[in-house]
């Protein structure tokens, strides 16, 4: 545990952002972290440094990716096709299987380390599936979780008509998390039609704008979004 743990998040907005290029921005975070973490370890507590927490909010052009623990056959359209559809595919080191972010899907990846809030993967998983919980719940969408499946589903007690509106996948290590949640807010979901989203094939996606006919102002629902993670975690937000 640190000496002195922050729960100080820094909230970041990337925008559109093309995947490589968060991945690499947040891999550079999620180093320093544990560079600090490792030099804390050959220091007395009182020198040793807080390490910072951060949380990225973005959209990426249309990406598949692919976790390290995901079936390549889950992508059902061929690689070489991908250009004809304007998307591109990653191979990644988060668990899960395969998934799809794209326009009008609000992407969140959390890199902070877990010594500052609480040392528990399970626990960390369910805080950010209750943060969109909760944030449905404002937007007046009922959500709730499946036994077994990890992400926040609709309509959890119909086997029938149960769907997936955000997705969860995230690497750990030293208790520094990176990569996150997927939300689909104003998503184009035919896109889901080239992939088994996360290996399930007998649920269907769905998003806010689908649920509620109506196109959701991204703005907005990040705002709520942005409120409720921060609640959940008990984090101190700075600039």
């Amino acid at each position: 545990m640190n000496f002195y743990p922050s729960k100080q998040t820094h909230i970041i907005d990337l925008g559109l952002i093309d995947y490589q290029q968060a991945w690499d921005y947040q891999t550079g975070l999620f180093n320093k972290i544990i560079s600090v973490k490792s030099e804390n370890r050959n220091l007395p507590p009182e020198e040793q440094k807080p390490t910072n927490n951060f949380m990225l909010f973005c959209e990426h052009p249309h990406v598949y990716t692919l976790g390290k623990s995901g079936d390549e056959k889950n992508l059902v359209i061929k690689p070489a096709e991908l250009p004809s559809i304007g998307a591109s595919f990653y191979h990644i080191n988060r668990g899960g299987d395969i998934t799809y972010h794209g326009p009008g899907q609000i992407v969140v990846y959390p890199v902070i380390d877990l010594e500052n809030f609480f040392t528990d993967i399970h626990r960390y998983m369910r805080t950010l599936e209750e943060a969109v919980i909760q944030t449905l719940k404002a937007l007046n969408i009922i959500a709730g979780r499946i036994s077994g499946l990890t992400g926040v589903w609709l309509d959890v007690d119909d086997q029938r008509k149960a769907r997936k509106i955000c997705a969860l996948g995230v690497k750990t290590s030293r208790w520094v998390t990176m990569h996150g949640l997927a939300l689909n807010v104003n998503t184009d979901l035919n896109y889901f039609n080239h992939i088994v989203p996360c290996g399930i094939s007998d649920k269907a996606v769905t998003s806010i704008e689908k649920e509620l006919q109506t196109e959701q102002d991204m703005a907005q629902v990040k705002k709520l979004l942005q409120e409720k993670l921060i609640s959940q975690f008990g984090m101190e937000h700075i600039v």
